[in-house]
């Protein structure tokens, strides 16, 4: 049974853990502005001198996400707790796939992730030998068939995608994430190799976790909670998210069970 937090806040529960997993885009600003309740919530957390991490699937190295959160007012204290897929991800490619090229599906934006080794890109994906996803064109940010049409003679290459979601909200607008992007990929039969939530690595690579008490909030089911369940954290999910519409429809017990994912708290927006 998931237990509504409503009423009682995270207050209720913050003593019951040492390290706090934190998203960010849903919980603490929808892409647009910050969350004030949320804000006020981390800074109570470090008040109880419990540790957090801001553990966001952004397709950025860190200083870039900290830089967009700095402008969008967010104190330097916050920021200094923030960990990206992005992040994660040029950890492996500066290991093992700095000399070769590639080519790089994702908005001019996102150039940022690849500074170090821009001149091993490939303008052509038939002269690549991986190809680094960081989400959509941004002349086709809306049509997955063009994909399919991209990737089909280069099937035998790895994808490395830097951001697992699907789907985000910016705002009130619905936008495709570079998961659902790999998602084509795999079921074309091509291999991807994923950083970000719901995946091990990056909740590893960003803290010392080790023999931590850990609750892990996000308010998406496919990668904030599923990722906890992966490693055996508890879950609070927040409802006023990705989610909002089938919660409401639904119900909390039924969507979690269509997705195959465990919930221990929910709350509609993070509140002390």
């Amino acid at each position: 049974m998931t237990k509504n937090l409503d009423k009682d806040g995270l207050s209720s529960i913050v003593d019951n853990y040492q390290l706090f997993y934190i998203d960010l885009w849903g919980v603490v600003h929808n892409g647009v502005t910050l969350h004030q309740e949320a804000i006020k919530a981390l800074n109570e957390i470090s008040k109880k001198g419990k540790e957090y991490i801001l553990l966001t699937n952004a397709p950025r190295p860190n200083a870039v996400v900290k830089s967009f959160l700095e402008k969008m007012g967010m104190e330097k204290e916050i920021r200094e707790h923030v960990f990206t897929s992005g992040e994660a991800s040029l950890n492996y490619l500066n290991k093992n796939l700095r000399d070769k090229k590639f080519f790089h599906v994702g908005p001019p934006r996102d150039f940022d992730l690849f500074n170090d080794f821009k001149k091993m890109q490939s303008k052509n994906i038939n002269d690549s030998e991986y190809i680094l996803c960081t989400g959509l064109f941004d002349e086709h940010n809306s049509d997955l068939n063009y994909y399919k049409k991209l990737f089909e003679n280069n099937l035998k290459k790895k994808m490395i995608c830097t951001n697992p979601d699907l789907i985000v909200d910016r705002g009130n607008a619905r936008e495709l994430c570079a998961g659902s992007v790999a998602l084509i990929f795999e079921k074309m039969g091509g291999e991807v190799i994923y950083f970000g939530k719901p995946y091990p690595e990056v909740y590893n690579l960003s803290i010392n976790n080790s023999g931590k008490k850990i609750l892990s909030i996000g308010d998406n089911l496919n990668t904030d909670i599923k990722g906890a369940n992966l490693l055996n954290y508890d879950s609070l999910i927040i409802s006023n998210g990705i989610h909002k519409n089938e919660i409401k429809e639904k119900g909390i017990e039924n969507i979690t069970k269509s997705y195959e994912a465990i919930c221990n708290y929910i709350q509609s927006e993070l509140r002390w």
